[in-house]
C-alpha cells in the first residue's frame, strides 16, 4: 500500500501522513521510512500503541501516537496530506470501516489509502462519492488476506478474505 502510494502517486515522501487505526504501526513506520515529513498514528488500543511506539523506536523513526477512537476525533478541515489505514472491516460492528473513511476524507487534503472487503466494493464507492464528498474512488488492486483466529468473536481457525486497496481523493 505505502509503496504504491509513493511510487505511483507521490503521496508519502515529504508529506504529513496519518495512520488511522495504526495497530502495531506498520503503515506509519513504512510511511516514515519512505520519507514522510511527519507521521501520526491513531488507535483506540493502548497496548497496540505501546507496540507501535516500540516498533518505531526500534526502526529509529519518529512517529507521534494518539490514543483515541477515530469517531471521537474532533478534527475539521484538511490537517494532513495523506491518510493510510487498514480499518476494521465492519463485520463485527457494522459500519465501523465507514466511520474511518468518513473521518479520513475530512482530514486529508491529498489522498486516502484504505483496505476494505471486496464484497463491499459498490457500497464503498457509492458512499465515498455521494455521501462523503470524495472527488474520486479507485480500486488499485485486489488482495487476499488470510485472517487467523485472533479474537473470541472469530468462529473459524482462519478465513481467506478478498480485500480491495482503495485510493480516494478528498
Amino acid at each position: 500500500m505505502i509503496y504504491t502510494a509513493e511510487n505511483s502517486f507521490d503521496d508519502i515522501s515529504g508529506k504529513v501522513v496519518a495512520d488511522f487505526g495504526c495497530g502495531c504501526g506498520t503503515l506509519g513506520v513504512a510511511s516514515s521510512l519512505l520519507g514522510a515529513e511527519h507521521v501520526v498514528g491513531i488507535d483506540i488500543d493502548p497496548q497496540s500503541l505501546e507496540i507501535a511506539s516500540q516498533n518505531a523506536e526500534d526502526l529509529e523513526v519518529g512517529i507521534n501516537f494518539i490514543w483515541s477512537d477515530i469517531k471521537n476525533l474532533k478534527l475539521r478541515g484538511p490537517l494532513v496530506d495523506t491518510v493510510v489505514m487498514n480499518p476494521p472491516f465492519g463485520t463485527r460492528k457494522k459500519g465501523s470501516d465507514m466511520e474511518f473513511l468518513c473521518m479520513a476524507l475530512k482530514v486529508a487534503s491529498r489522498a486516502v489509502y484504505s483496505l476494505h472487503k471486496t464484497t463491499t466494493r459498490e457500497h464503498i464507492k457509492r458512499t465515498a462519492l455521494r455521501d462523503y464528498g470524495a472527488k474520486s474512488a479507485e480500486v488499485l488492486c485486489e488482495l487476499r488476506f488470510d485472517v487467523p483466529q485472533l479474537y473470541k468473536f472469530h468462529k473459524k481457525k482462519e478465513v481467506d478474505v478478498a480485500v480491495d486497496l482503495w485510493r480516494f481523493v478528498p
